[in-house]
């Protein structure tokens, strides 16, 4: 991509699903996003549009592909933090953790979409493998699978799990307060789609899960 988007393209990228990235906007808006690879429309009815990998950098203001690698090679970086209006999965070390009634409709509703964006997105509409969205946003993705589940996100206090990237492509640290919590992280993960292992960290000897989509 040579030329940014224009301010109209900008405005329907901005305003795309934080989820599944699905758009809406006139049909010449679309057709310029799909023809820039900012968008795809889908095969199946209703043929909606969704945005690419390329999209939701330049929605997330990391228009290079250097920026959409994962966040960091250290599992101890600081979570990423909510934006204000946009939904995002705990990954565990946030202050002020909302658990109540609107968060939990918030979560739920998010990884319904997760599911949909899998169906409609997927060789076959399958919905037992993580998507393309999800190997390019893998911590949110993991996360979103554990506190959909149920699973408490750490607070400031360390209890609950933590989500982190790793230097390994396609893979994130999951981090539990006992072995106990990690063995139900795991299951959770397996049961969304992605191949786990459990690990012993050589400095300190702590297990920790590492997690990846799985593809087939």
């Amino acid at each position: 991509m040579t030329r940014p988007p224009t301010a109209a393209q900008r405005r329907v990228i901005d305003a795309a699903d934080p989820v599944t990235g699905r758009l809406r906007g006139t049909e010449s808006q679309l057709a310029a996003l799909v023809k820039r690879e900012l968008a795809f429309r889908h095969p199946r009815p209703p043929h909606d549009h969704f945005l690419t990998p390329a999209g939701h950098r330049i929605r997330e203001g990391t228009a290079t592909p250097a920026a959409s690698a994962p966040e960091a090679a250290e599992p101890a970086q600081e979570p990423a933090r909510e934006s204000s209006g946009v939904f995002a999965a705990r990954i565990g070390g946030e202050e002020g953790i909302d658990s109540g009634p609107s968060r939990i409709r918030e979560v739920h509703s998010a990884w319904q979409g997760l599911l949909e964006l899998r169906r409609m997105t997927n060789p076959h509409g399958v919905v037992d493998r993580p998507c393309a969205w999800e190997r390019t946003h893998l911590v949110q993705a993991a996360a979103l699978a554990l506190e959909a589940a149920g699973h408490r996100p750490a607070g400031t206090d360390g209890e609950g799990y933590r989500v982190r990237a790793t230097p390994q492509p396609e893979a994130v640290a999951v981090r539990g307060p006992d072995a106990g919590a990690l063995r139900e992280c795991a299951a959770t993960l397996e049961q969304a789609g992605w191949q786990v292992g459990e690990h012993t960290e050589p400095r300190t000897g702590a297990r920790y899960l590492l997690a990846s989509p799985r593809r087939i």
